[in-house]
């Protein structure tokens, strides 16, 4: 019953400004960023990201900066960057509040309340890396899942996986028409912007109902968000084999 006051509140007036508020969503506004290879993205991402984890943090600081500034020559508002952000700001809360943790254990019983208190504020120097590198790899992430859609990605996959498997003598043929590794590959990818926007749905309509913050809406929440993303995902997966995409 919860799943379908959701799709309710989806499909009144408050549709648009869901879909809006998602992380990660596709952005219809075509830009520069728009018109490269889907493909191209998706085999430059990887490295950068990997690329991203040996940076120190005076690095990953300008890098942060970097991708702020070419998102904004792209057309992309300081809002939607800021949402993108969000999964990143609540880790980052996280592993503060470890770190917090973890420095009043490590000195208790060596300093003073008070000293020991303030140095546990202190964050350590490698929850701070593990943060930038975090901010980082997000703005990647928004700037390829926002310029590519998921029939781009489906179809950049599937076009390699047919080349690669094609080399093989004999039965790379066979093998090409019958593999669904890039199709698998491709829905996996697209269900994490998916689960954002159906987080917005989720946290929308609790919001509607007078919903108040604290441990009864995680309780409440998770499990529609649960629910109505394996329910989608169903939907898909029978959409799908209805049009026989694992045979193009």
């Amino acid at each position: 019953m919860a799943v379908n006051k959701i799709k309710k509140i989806n499909h009144g007036g408050h549709g648009g400004l869901i879909r809006g508020q998602s992380v990660f969503k596709y952005k219809t506004v075509r830009c520069t960023l728009h018109k490269l290879p889907a493909l191209l993205k998706l085999l430059l991402f990887l490295p950068l990201c990997i690329f991203c984890l040996a940076l120190p943090p005076f690095y990953l600081l300008t890098g942060i900066a970097a991708a702020f500034l070419i998102a904004f020559v792209f057309k992309f508002t300081l809002y939607e960057q800021l949402t993108d952000l969000k999964p990143a700001f609540f880790y980052a809360l996280l592993m503060y509040l470890l770190s917090v943790f973890s420095n009043f254990f490590e000195n208790w019983g060596k300093l003073p309340l008070f000293e020991l208190a303030c140095l546990s504020l202190i964050p350590k120097d490698e929850f701070i890396r593990i943060t930038l590198r975090l901010v980082l790899i997000v703005q990647f992430s928004a700037l390829v899942f926002r310029t590519t859609s998921s029939l781009e990605i489906r179809e950049s996959l599937r076009s390699l996986e047919k080349r690669l498997l094609s080399l093989i003598p004999f039965v790379g043929k066979k093998l090409a028409s019958k593999s669904r590794f890039a199709q698998n590959v491709s829905l996996f990818l697209m269900f994490i912007p998916e689960i954002f926007a159906n987080w917005s749905s989720v946290n929308l309509a609790w919001k509607a109902r007078n919903g108040r913050e604290g441990v009864r809406k995680i309780k409440t929440t998770v499990f529609i968000l649960i629910s109505l993303s394996m329910e989608k995902a169903a939907l898909k997966s029978k959409a799908i084999e209805s049009r026989s995409y694992e045979n193009l």
